[in-house]
């Protein structure tokens, strides 16, 4: 049996409407055995309340925490209903929701709202990033953007370079995706990937095109066939299928992105695909992993 609630709408309104109850759950999340000092181990504390905030207050070392400390709602002024009702949005509306239709539902500004997201994506990339593909791998790149003015098509293309790896079941059924920004389509760069994303004796399947051949000889087998819509229409028919969905998600809902933020978009998509199975607990999910993932600050998204 899943570890994980099954949340409808009307059930998510009715557990978490309010402050007290978002808090609880954030309790039972972060110290699911019973409090224990993050500092020192110890499992005895004082407990203080403040104006806006609970104080967990070690009697051992004295060491002072919150149920928001190493979670991404770390050091918000925002109420956690938001937070909450933020997660269930972003985990349900698989068309992926924007910063400014977040801020319209939270009543919160743009730049807060915008900061909510990011956040909530950091933890999906730090989720997905601990998992390899394996087994039979479709390997291929793309572009994403607006190419500038007289720019080049093609793999010369001024647009922002990615690269997809689609593991396969026996059937050849999608399992896990990925996607990476890169700088270039080289050797050095398709092997890099590779030995970061899938597991090594795994068959790469691509097509020709030169690069993709150094992969032999680096524990994977390769496959590779000459792509032609027309004579091989079924070959990496799965990948370009998802990567149509995936520019779709990324140019539908979130118009004149830069590169800049591009692969937090694309972590989400990925995030959204690997777990298009659990329906019903995504939201449990989500706010799990939300609330065992260190925030990442406002500096760092934009320096």
């Amino acid at each position: 049996m899943s570890r994980y609630q099954q949340m409808s709408l009307i059930s998510f309104q009715k557990q978490f409407s309010t402050e007290e109850a978002c808090h609880d759950h954030l309790f039972t999340l972060k110290w699911s055995s019973g409090y224990f000092c993050e500092k020192c181990g110890h499992d005895a504390y004082f407990e203080t309340k403040t104006r806006k905030h609970k104080l967990y207050e070690c009697k051992k070392c004295r060491y002072q925490s919150t149920v928001t400390v190493g979670t991404v709602m770390e050091k918000t002024r925002t109420a956690l209903t938001k937070w909450f009702l933020a997660i269930y949005l972003i985990a349900h509306d698989k068309r992926g929701v924007s910063a400014t239709r977040l801020s319209e539902e939270l009543e919160v500004s743009y730049k807060t709202a915008w900061l909510m997201l990011h956040k909530i994506r950091q933890a999906m990339r730090k989720r997905d990033a601990e998992y390899s593909l394996a087994g039979i791998v479709e390997l291929d790149d793309a572009f994403f953007g607006a190419p500038s003015e007289g720019g080049k098509r093609g793999r010369g293309t001024d647009k922002t370079k990615v690269l997809i790896g689609l593991s396969l079941n026996q059937k050849g059924h999608p399992l896990y995706l990925k996607m990476e920004i890169v700088p270039n389509i080289k050797a050095e760069t398709l092997i890099g990937f590779a030995e970061k994303s899938i597991q090594p004796g795994s068959t790469i399947s691509s097509d020709a095109y030169h690069s993709y051949r150094a992969l032999d000889g680096f524990g994977y087998k390769h496959e590779y066939q000459v792509y032609n819509a027309k004579e091989t229409p079924d070959h990496l028919n799965w990948l370009h299928t998802v990567l149509s969905n995936a520019k779709a998600f990324v140019g539908g809902t979130f118009h004149g992105l830069d590169s800049k933020h591009l692969q937090s978009y694309l972590d989400e998509f990925c995030y959204r695909f690997n777990r298009r199975k659990f329906k019903g607990e995504w939201f449990s999910r989500l706010v799990t992993l939300c609330a065992s993932t260190r925030t990442i600050t406002y500096s760092e998204l934009v320096g």
